[in-house]
């Protein structure tokens, strides 16, 4: 019996522990249940913008800013003069200054709460305040741009005519900011302002008059079509955001018209969601695009190393996505070395097989160089980033002599062009054994200043004599050197 009773009291303390971990699991369970618990509260707390919403007031706010008469229309006349001179000029301060004036937003929050609420009478009187602010906008955009004598495609006008995904996420969020600020009991006045700059609907309306202006659709199309971007996607924005905020939807009377207000108000929306999707897509698409080809750029052409005086200029890189139709890219370089063509056609090559670039497969690649390029269009590049960059470079004499240098070249490279159908023809009727004739300009320098040369290459007929082809060398030289008033020109052999 004694020894049952002492096998009993070695079971009890291994039992009792056994009691302790469940009840230790529970309590871990309830702090953890508890944890959550605060978590969800505090998030809600954090996040939630129901309760401190003023439904009402709201409302009242958006349908208040809507019309464009009177006051209101003056005011955006103004801020489009002030918007103008500001893009003319290059100033962002004076753009800045305009957009917080402009009551621009009114029409586009009024198109979001319709939709969300069914209501299709201030649907109507948004769609028509729109129109007005749009014609009224680029009409004295246009008006200012076509009297006013400087016409200057500045870095702030041009940078309004192509839109990019980033365009799309601003408008987005900042539509969002706009309306959560204006269902806030107190609106937050300076969340307004900040929207009306970061969303910038008035530059692009501003462009599309300044294209129309100088004859440029191109620019025109692009600005409205940003300004596009901006509006669908900010009226996007207030529809989900009425919509989160469960505003109570207009009641009709008549259960038919009631039924007909909400099926028009669901085919406006669908027609705002699908081009709103598309366009979202074909932009996304163009700004992975342009990433791949400025990852190629950077990869290839800015790494190259130039063993004379040759330089790239990173500034004229050009990438045109043309909608994926043509999609090109376009290098400069300048100084009298060239890459060589084996160079670029390794280049060429990557783009088209490297995985890492497969957006650039079907896209054109030019590198315009000296050799490979017109000196006509390479004076203009040197002549755009002379003038362009001048002022910014003015503590920078290293730079600007280098680029009057080249100027200097060019332009007497300029001077050095020739006739050459005529002079071929004219070669071919005073020298009957000739048979090929070949020009271009050959640029020597002997390390202490460049000169550019005219140089023509020969081949004659193959059963001349050698005597008989130096003299034929000789005339033709002469007669090209009085032909073109040239005594530098060179005359050399083609190889066969």
């Amino acid at each position: 019996m004694e020894e049952k009773k002492i096998d009993q009291d070695k079971i009890t303390p291994t039992e009792a522990p056994k009691e302790s971990a469940e009840e230790v699991k529970e309590e871990v369970k309830k702090d953890f249940k508890g944890l959550q618990g605060s978590v969800r509260k505090f998030l809600r707390e954090l996040l939630d913008i129901r309760n401190n919403t003023d439904q009402e007031a709201t409302k009242e706010a958006i349908l208040a800013d809507i019309p464009f008469k009177g006051h209101t229309s003056w005011i955006l006349i103004c801020s489009i003069f002030i918007a103008s001179i500001g893009l003319n000029a290059n100033s962002t301060a004076v753009v800045i200054g305009a957009m917080l004036i402009s009551p621009l937003m009114g029409p586009i929050l009024g198109l979001g709460m319709s939709l969300a609420l069914n209501d299709i009478d201030t649907l109507r009187r948004s769609l028509k305040n729109f129109a007005v602010m749009v014609v009224l906008s680029v009409l004295t955009a246009f008006l200012f741009f076509y009297f006013f004598p400087i016409k200057d495609e500045s870095s702030e006008l041009l940078a309004r005519t192509a839109p990019d995904i980033r365009d799309v996420l601003i408008a987005f969020f900042g539509g969002l900011a706009l309306v959560i600020a204006r269902a806030k009991k107190g609106t937050i006045a300076s969340v307004i302002f900040g929207v009306a700059i970061a969303t910038a609907l008035m530059p692009p309306l501003c462009t599309v008059g300044f294209g129309l202006a100088i004859g440029n659709y191109g620019y025109a199309g692009g600005a409205m079509y940003l300004f596009i971007i901006n509006t669908i996607f900010i009226g996007l924005a207030t529809f989900l955001i009425i919509k989160i905020l469960r505003f109570p939807m207009m009641r009709y009377a008549n259960s038919r018209k009631r039924r007909l207000t909400a099926r028009i108000a669901s085919i406006v929306a669908i027609l705002i969601m699908v081009p709103a999707s598309w366009t979202f897509y074909n932009v996304f698409k163009e700004s992975l695009f342009r990433k791949q080809a400025n990852q190629f750029v950077a990869e290839t052409i800015a790494q190259y190393t130039f063993a004379g005086e040759g330089r790239y200029l990173e500034n004229f890189t050009n990438i045109e996505y043309n909608d994926g139709k043509n999609p090109q890219i376009e290098v400069v370089c300048m100084g009298n070395e060239v890459v060589p063509a084996n160079i670029i056609a390794g280049w060429n090559t990557l783009k088209n097989e490297d995985n890492s670039f497969g957006r650039l497969r079907n896209t054109e690649f030019h590198v315009i160089q000296g050799a490979n390029n017109t000196e006509i269009d390479q004076l203009k590049y040197v002549n755009e980033l002379y003038e362009t960059q001048k002022n910014q470079l003015s503590s920078k004499e290293e730079q600007i002599a280098f680029l009057e240098t080249e100027l200097a070249r060019l332009q007497k490279s300029l001077g050095k062009q020739i006739p050459f159908q005529d002079i071929s023809k004219e070669a071919k009727a005073n020298y009957e054994n000739l048979q090929v004739l070949e020009y271009g300009n050959s640029v020597t320098t002997d390390f202490n200043k460049i000169d550019t040369l005219t140089v023509f290459s020969v081949r004659w007929k193959n059963n001349l004599g050698s005597a008989k082809i130096q003299a034929e060398n000789q005339r033709l030289l002469e007669w090209l050197k009085i032909r073109l008033k040239d005594s530098t020109i060179q005359l050399r052999n083609a190889e066969e």
